[in-house]
């Protein structure tokens, strides 16, 4: 059974668990990076790498490339998941934008999941 949704609590360390049943989409890394809105987006690195980076590719000179390279790109960082505990570390510039505190709830869309401060999942 696919997991479309599970909501978290960050610990002192800002570390994200993922649920065991979603590990393995996330073995070969993880991708966070801002949304068009204020959540995160939470990528399988193979899931960025195929899909994400073939998207944003384009002419420089094409203003809706460009700014989707800068709105993705911006403040992106990988990172490898924990495979023994599940976890990843979230940075801070990422938190303060998105509006999380502590707890976050993540839905999947489509290939990726995105992280929304549990007051605003409304």
């Amino acid at each position: 059974m696919q997991t479309d949704y599970f909501e978290r609590k960050l610990d002192d360390k800002r570390r994200l668990t993922i649920p065991a049943e979603l590990r393995a989409e996330f073995a070969s890394g993880v991708v966070l990076t801002r949304g068009f809105g204020k959540y995160l987006h939470l990528y399988p690195q193979q899931i960025w790498d195929r899909e994400v980076e073939s998207a944003l590719t384009g002419s420089i000179l094409d203003e809706r490339v460009a700014d989707l390279n800068v709105k993705f790109r911006r403040g992106k960082t990988a990172s490898a998941l924990d495979q023994k505990q599940g976890r990843v570390t979230i940075e801070q510039h990422l938190l303060d934008y998105a509006g999380i505190d502590r707890e976050v709830v993540a839905v999947r869309a489509g290939e990726y999941f995105r992280l929304i401060a549990a007051e605003n999942a409304e």
